[in-house]
């Protein structure tokens, strides 16, 4: 079953002679429970992908379906539920809500979304990230590592389709860096979920099932994590 696809997915700003394409003609399908990571240099449009597949951003031309839906039929309001709901955001610099403690942070998703968080998921949740013992803590209480854990909780407390990690150990050291990525695999492992992962670190992008390279706006698959073009 395919979560997310895009179609002749283009992006392009500017025009005429400032005119620069981004994206061009971008075909993909990912299947619930894959772990697909993406790499390429500076500039070459990663995060645009990662933008328009969030729905953060409006495509020049194509589209993005995520669990059946397509994105760009939606109104602005549809789509900031249909993304609360279903999109789970993993940034590099955590932006965790720094007045609210570990708890507050990891549910507020759903509080926005005005339901009921089901406690038994969240604590086994905050269990699983290794956060019960500091739940009442805030966020500048705790290491860079337990700020993006908590921004690992709060993508995946809503269940949602997908969770889109954009540099997820970027401001981290190597040990957290781990801790982040075996989290991250876990929550494949565990709950069946979708991640896809924008990195610099070629080491970290082969712990995917599929790795997509981005040069220059084109996306070509690499393949899986044995694959010796990533050597």
């Amino acid at each position: 079953m395919n979560i997310l696809s895009t179609v002749n997915l283009c992006k392009t700003y500017g025009k005429d002679e400032t005119k620069v394409t981004a994206l061009n003609n971008v075909s993909l399908s990912i299947s619930k429970g894959e772990f697909i990571s993406v790499i390429g240099p500076s500039g070459s449009g990663k995060s645009t992908l990662l933008n328009l597949i969030g729905g953060l951003e409006q495509p020049t031309s194509g589209t993005v379906t995520i669990d059946g839906q397509e994105l760009h039929k939606m109104k602005e309001t549809e789509l900031s539920i249909f993304r609360r709901r279903n999109i789970g955001f993993i940034f590099q610099s955590f932006n965790l809500i720094q007045e609210l403690n570990v708890e507050e942070n990891i549910v507020l998703p759903i509080l926005l979304d005005y339901q009921k968080p089901d406690t038994n998921y969240i604590n086994d949740l905050m269990a699983l990230l290794g956060l019960s013992a500091r739940k009442q803590h805030l966020p500048s209480q705790l290491s860079g590592g337990q700020q993006q854990r908590v921004a690992i909780g709060r993508a995946l407390a809503s269940r949602p389709s997908i969770i889109l990690a954009d540099e997820p150990t970027g401001n981290l050291d190597s040990k957290n860096s781990q801790e982040v990525m075996n989290l991250l695999k876990l929550s494949v492992n565990q709950y069946n979920q979708t991640v896809m992962m924008i990195t610099h670190n070629h080491n970290y992008a082969t712990w995917a099932n599929r790795v997509f390279q981005v040069n220059d706006g084109v996306v070509t698959e690499l393949g899986g994590v044995n694959d010796e073009k990533l050597s």
